[in-house]
């Protein structure tokens, strides 16, 4: 009988409630996005585990991390974080711009950069600076909280609710110095004057509604007003929400959703797969529709604007706001041309098992040998990453022997002679400072031809390949090759330069228990018919982007009983070396992309 009478007792409670709605909506009409309250619950909701990886997200992953999304142009990655430029590093072409501050800067890149040091020098307008101009922003009647903006040289008007979104409505707090961005909005259809509104579109990551793309409309019949609640303060997030990186709190129905709920962009960077349309990066980001195909590329590895997804489309139309001029400005920083190759590549059905490579097919691949042993035969190979640089295993290389070392570029065939193939001596040799020769850890080594002339080197039969920046551009199951001039299966000698094509596995720990570490990557094929084996050390595992542009993924460093199933080979991944890469080669040299 308890149980009866509470029931009633509720269900008495909702029916007053819904009474109580429906009287208020006679004279309020609004649709609402509602924000989430704590409630208390014993487990986590169904959703998180179909939309979210949770191994991922104690990375706590933002829009400041490199390792998930490009930085903007006046900025740089450094150890997985984009961090700000100094202004004089931004190109110099571009529109100039006036601040909050009143300082007149060459381009937006250029203010942008100086904001990150002094913030409330803000973006105000193209152009110069005027002394009488500023642009407004506020919430006016005191229960409504309707946004109002004035922009520059342009009335004050309210904002149409058509095309706002959570990313609009972050960036409005954000520019009323709410730094925690919005905590929900509404539509108000009660203000029917005046006739005309504001629509705004944002990227979502402005710090302030001027930088977005504001167009005065005429307002529909069906058009109500933008009624904003800014975040405040914060507070515990229960278990039906998400926690954003930032410590806001959000349904965990917005995440995975190609909107910026969370303001930092946490919502949408460990996702295995993406609600409302929305496109599902193979990184596991998720990114609006809108921003596919419009010649911009948002996932790590180009997916989003690739040819054959593209191809047909209509083309994208730019519109006014200053994101046209971040990416007028990326067009702009310099660009290095790697992981091309010159010929078609043909997929072929199937090193160990491999087939013989052609000339221009592995243009990065490079062959090390040592004078100093009988016969200088290639006894490892290494991988050409553009300049004088070399990219090999460091249990290939010794101090030593630097003298001895020959790098072969261009070679196919160990024995015939080729015209096209050229050989260096090395300059000098550097072997990772934490490379223990026991474990294989930090198995990797850089080597530096010595060039001809004025000590450049020209290598006109060779193409480097790129340098991974992220552990997440590629993933298991990924289709990669491995090239090399190793023993052949029952460890016959090879002549000739071989490939194949391997899987990337996920992990190794359970084939290679106590000995699969961090930062090593292994690959091969389920039943052990293509491997890399003894001889084949050094040499590149290379992986393809959307455009087929080549990566080099692995440095081919150790493994048990080649060829055989369940014994994948083991390398060294490079994504873990980017910064020690770029240390000792400079950036510009390696960096492929604003990194």
């Amino acid at each position: 009988m308890r149980v009866v009478a509470v029931f009633l007792l509720c269900f008495s409670f909702f029916s007053f409630c819904r009474a109580q709605n429906a009287a208020s909506n006679d004279t309020e009409e609004f649709s609402y996005v509602e924000p989430a309250q704590p409630v208390e619950q014993d487990s986590q909701p169904a959703e998180r585990d179909t939309y979210l990886l949770e191994d991922c997200l104690s990375n706590k992953y933002t829009h400041k991390s490199c390792k998930k999304v490009f930085c903007h142009p006046w900025e740089r990655c450094v150890e997985g974080k984009c961090l700000c430029k100094l202004p004089y590093q931004c190109p110099k072409n571009g529109t100039s711009v006036c601040s909050t501050t009143g300082k007149q800067f060459h381009t937006y890149c250029h203010l942008k950069s100086y904001e990150c040091q002094r913030p409330e020098a803000k973006f105000l307008n193209k152009g110069k600076c005027m002394s009488t101009e500023t642009f407004k922003i506020s919430l006016v009647y005191k229960d409504s909280h309707l946004l109002q903006v004035k922009p520059v040289n342009n009335e004050d008007l309210f904002v149409c609710d058509s095309m706002w979104t959570t990313n609009e409505a972050n960036v409005a707090c954000r520019h009323l110095g709410f730094e925690l961005g919005a905590e929900y909005y509404h539509t108000d259809y009660n203000i029917t004057e005046p006739s005309h509104c504001f629509q705004i579109t944002c990227r979502g990551l402005e710090t302030s509604l001027a930088e977005c793309y504001i167009e005065k409309k005429l307002r529909a019949s069906n058009e109500g007003f933008v009624s904003l609640q800014c975040q405040k303060t914060l507070r515990e997030c229960s278990a039906s929400e998400f926690h954003c990186a930032n410590d806001k709190c959000i349904s965990v129905t917005k995440t995975c959703d190609g909107i910026n709920d969370c303001g930092d962009l946490s919502d949408e960077l460990c996702c295995k797969e993406c609600r409302n349309n929305s496109f599902h990066c193979r990184s596991n980001i998720c990114i609006p529709n809108k921003n596919v195909c419009n010649k911009e590329i948002d996932c790590l590895t180009g997916e989003d604007e690739a040819q054959a997804l593209c191809s047909g489309k209509p083309k994208h139309e730019e519109n006014l706001s200053m994101d046209a001029e971040r990416k007028l400005a990326k067009t702009f920083l310099p660009q290095i041309n790697c992981g091309v190759v010159n010929l078609t590549l043909t997929r072929r059905k199937r090193i160990i098992g491999g087939q013989i490579a052609r000339k221009g097919e592995f243009p990065w691949q490079v062959a090390i040998k040592d004078t100093g042993t009988e016969g200088a035969t290639v006894y490892c190979g290494g991988v050409y990453i553009g300049g004088c640089w070399v990219l090999t295993a460091a249990h290939c290389v010794r101090a030593t022997r630097v003298h001895l070392y020959r790098v072969w570029i261009g070679l196919l065939d160990t024995i015939e002679y080729d015209k096209e193939t050229d050989t260096y001596r090395l300059k000098q040799l550097i072997i990772h400072e934490k490379y223990n020769a026991a474990t294989y850890e930090n198995d990797i080594a850089l080597l530096e031809l010595k060039g001809h002339g004025k000590g450049e080197c020209s290598l006109k039969y060779s193409t480097p390949a790129c340098i991974p920046w992220s552990e997440h551009m590629f993933k298991a199951g990924d289709k990669c090759k491995v090239s090399g001039w190793g023993l052949e299966k029952g460890y016959t000698k090879q002549y000739v330069l071989k490939w194949g094509n391997v899987n990337l596995f996920q992990n190794c720990s359970e084939m290679y228990p106590g000995r699969f570490l961090q930062k090593m990557a292994c690959a091969g094929t389920y039943d052990g018919s293509i491997d890399s084996c003894k001889g084949d050390s050094g040499g590149p595992l290379v992986c393809f982007d959307a455009e087929n542009v080549a990566y080099v993924w692995g440095v081919v460093s150790w493994g048990e009983n080649c060829g055989e199933a369940g014994h994948p080979g083991v390398y060294t991944q490079v994504a873990s070396y980017y910064d020690w890469i770029s240390h000792h080669v400079t950036r510009s040299l390696i960096s492929r992309y604003n990194i």
